[in-house]
């Protein structure tokens, strides 16, 4: 595998991202990795890495440049913490154009790039991440040909970007994995994304005894059974649509 770290020019400055793809081969569907509000980290780079060894091109960036922001350290479990208010005004200072803008930068410098084939994409979101990797591919929809939100919140908005209405603007498959306990992300959202993929070959799946963030093996909400299920899911989803 080649791991790399780049600086990549946005309208607004210059993103940070971790690029992770195979030695030999390619080129290689991108893979664009957005990820949680804890922001990045050495967990996340070897859930991208996992990810390349399948054969992709996978792209981790700094979500919080514009902030100045690349990682922010452990987040106590405590709501009044410095560090956890600190986190969510971060999370706040994000919007679904913003993140297109730099969606945009990420594949134009990935054309460069010999290993990378910017034809075909997928895209991957966890946690406040998971409304951007669907928003991809009704944004980029001749290239994003699926999309997965991993216990994402924000789902279900009054907004006409809202992700419960994404599979009539995207030919992309859509697979949406949803914690049994999630207090960003409750039975009634679940319910109305949902409803938005009823007669499509997109899927809504409830992960049982689970709660918000059971895939990072770092928290200690970590349910492995569940974290190897999304595993699987995931590349059986890329491995479908990114031929």
């Amino acid at each position: 595998m080649i791991d790399q770290q780049v600086e990549i020019p946005t309208k607004d400055g210059k993103t940070t991202t971790f690029i992770t793809h195979p030695e030999r081969g390619g080129p290689f569907p991108v893979i664009i990795f957005y990820m949680d509000a804890p922001a990045i980290r050495e967990e996340l780079r070897d859930m991208a890495r996992r990810l390349g060894t399948s054969g992709y091109y996978v792209m981790l960036p700094n979500m919080y440049y514009r902030a100045g922001v690349m990682e922010i350290g452990p987040i106590p479990p405590d709501p009044e913490s410095p560090e956890r208010k600190r986190m969510f005004e971060l999370m706040g200072s994000l919007s679904i154009p913003l993140v297109m803008e730099d969606t945009k930068a990420l594949l134009a410098y990935a054309e460069g790039q010999k290993a990378a084939n910017t034809k075909i994409v997928g895209t991957v979101g966890y946690c406040m991440s998971g409304r951007y990797a669907v928003n991809a591919a009704t944004h980029f929809p001749d290239r994003v040909k699926a999309a997965a939100s991993v216990y994402g919140v924000q789902l279900a908005t009054d907004q006409p970007d809202s992700p419960h209405l994404a599979a009539g603007k995207t030919k992309a498959e859509l697979y949406f994995a949803c914690a049994e306990t999630d207090v960003y992300a409750p039975q009634e959202v679940i319910d109305k994304v949902t409803a938005g993929m009823k007669g499509t070959k997109n899927e809504v799946e409830v992960y049982p005894g689970t709660h918000h963030g059971f895939a990072f093996p770092k928290r200690p909400v970590y349910h492995r059974d569940a974290a190897e299920r999304h595993w699987e899911r995931l590349l059986a989803l890329y491995r479908r649509n990114l031929l």
